[in-house]
């Protein structure tokens, strides 16, 4: 599948759906709405982001090797044990430090973005403390999500590791779902039979410390060694008060004494450098956990190039990447190597995937942009070689979707791009006019009280009856 051409079929058949109850009799007020939405009004120009490739750690069998983990861990974290017994799970580099981070006992905070495997940074930790601790004494981590929709994701995951390769699926580890969906037969199964993991919400957690009923999984939690929270970025304001409450409330019911708390989210990091980042969140989340967060340890993403480094202003690579997109369209290599190689390849990741943060050197990931318009990468692209602004254009959609149909990276098997479109879609708006006749009057669709420069003139939403088009003032 083609998304830009799904995403065309889409505005297509929207711009037509708006545009066929429309009813407009003035001309001018007709073609200012015209114009408005051939500019992309209710459908502006789609973002595109490439998800960036992480610095790759250890795998599981190697932190098993040094000590740093369990040996049933090699066993539970593998991957494809569909086929026989897998392969030992590759880390990310930000997730060896959570785990290793995680070991030496401190309160962590993930802050990587979507689909950097934000989950295996606590689930590995939890899972090595009980097989260390042994199963069956009690819930020994709580992690809390702020809706059920991703309490449910997480079990999935779980039973991927933790049932997937044992005899009647029933691995080492113990877990448990405990929310609003359960039944009372499966809540009270929980109850007389605490897991070693439970996944809750955190208005669940607050009726466990409230509610009789529930006073068992109370006891099951004495001495509770895991307390994860997950998309920390959910929880600010009043709700964010509560939740600390909470987080206190439950140290003190469940006599956590050792309790270590984890947060996680791709979005909580605000603006600064990253040592600034680290030191706000560190003072943020302290403040939610009511227990110290180092900012050495908020552990962001490492990220990597997938090909190779280049000066974009160097005249020799601006040559080759001219070369690339004049002439006849060229299919791009379909091995790794050719592809990664190819100028526009470099060229695409430097714009769309990664630059280097000028205060620190790190790799950072590019605001979401364009492909067209006056601030498009395709008209940077034209500027930079001399071709044809559309030529640009199409060429960077075709390298995007050719990375799909090429060679997986080796390590990883990932595509070489793995690219986001966002496409923002509105509804229909209202125009808005002053009060002079129908040849002098102001009209615009962005929502204002006074025409810009005179405050002497007041604009008032517009309506049309739907029969004959004729506008009115609605006041």
């Amino acid at each position: 599948m083609n998304v830009f051409e799904l995403r065309d079929r889409l505005i297509s058949d929207y711009s037509a759906f708006v545009q066929s109850f429309m009813n407009i009799r003035d001309p001018r007020i007709r073609q200012r709405v015209d114009s408005e939405l051939s500019a992309g009004l209710l459908w502006p120009e789609p973002l595109i982001q490439l998800n960036p490739s992480f610095q790759l750690g250890e795998n599981i069998d190697e932190l098993v090797d040094a000590g740093i983990l369990h040996e049933e861990c090699r066993r539970v974290f593998r991957r494809d044990k569909d086929h026989g017994d897998g392969k030992p799970l590759l880390l990310y580099t930000h997730q060896s430090e959570a785990i290793k981070t995680a070991q030496q006992g401190h309160n962590y905070v993930l802050t990587t973005g979507t689909g950097s495997g934000k989950s295996l940074a606590y689930i590995i930790p939890i899972v090595d403390h009980v097989l260390r601790r042994g199963s069956g004494r009690g819930i020994q981590a709580i992690i809390v999500y702020p809706m059920n929709a991703l309490a449910n994701s997480q079990i999935g995951e779980l039973e991927k590791f933790l049932c997937a390769g044992y005899p009647d699926g029933k691995g080492p580890v113990t877990f448990a779902r405990y929310t609003g969906q359960e039944s009372d037969e499966e809540k009270n199964e929980i109850i007389a039979h605490p897991p070693d993991i439970l996944l809750t919400n955190y208005v669940m957690l607050e009726l466990i410390l409230t509610r009789p009923a529930e006073k068992a999984l109370v006891r099951a939690a004495q001495g509770l060694r895991f307390l994860v929270l997950d998309e920390l970025h959910t929880y600010r304001g009043r709700q964010g008060a509560d939740v600390a409450m909470l987080v206190r409330r439950a140290r003190d019911a469940f006599a956590a004494e050792q309790l270590q708390c984890v947060g996680t989210s791709a979005t909580l990091a605000g603006s600064g450098t990253y040592d600034e980042q680290r030191a706000e969140i560190a003072r943020i989340t302290s403040t939610i956990f009511g227990a110290r967060v180092q900012p050495e340890h908020v552990i962001g993403e490492t990220i990597r190039r997938v090909t190779p480094a280049r000066d974009l202003a160097d005249p020799q690579f601006i040559a080759a990447l001219r070369k690339r997109l004049e002439g006849p369209y060229v299919e791009p290599p379909t091995d790794f190597q050719g592809f990664i190689n190819d100028p526009l390849s470099i060229w695409i990741e430097s714009t769309f995937g990664v630059t280097t943060e000028p205060e620190t050197g790190r790799l950072v990931r590019v605001p979401p942009r364009t492909i067209t318009g006056d601030d498009g990468a395709a008209k940077e692209l034209s500027e930079l070689t001399g071709v044809s602004v559309e030529r640009c254009a199409e060429a960077i959609q075709r390298q995007l979707i050719a990375s799909y149909g090429s060679e997986p990276e080796p390590k990883t098997g990932f595509p070489v791009f793995a690219f986001r479109l966002h496409q923002f879609v509105s509804r229909g708006d209202t125009v808005y006019a002053s009060l002079e006749s129908e040849a002098e009057r102001h009209l615009t669709v962005r929502a204002q009280q006074f025409v810009p420069g005179d405050r002497s003139r007041v604009l008032l939403p517009l309506a049309f009856y739907r029969e004959c088009g004729q506008e009115y003032y609605c006041v």
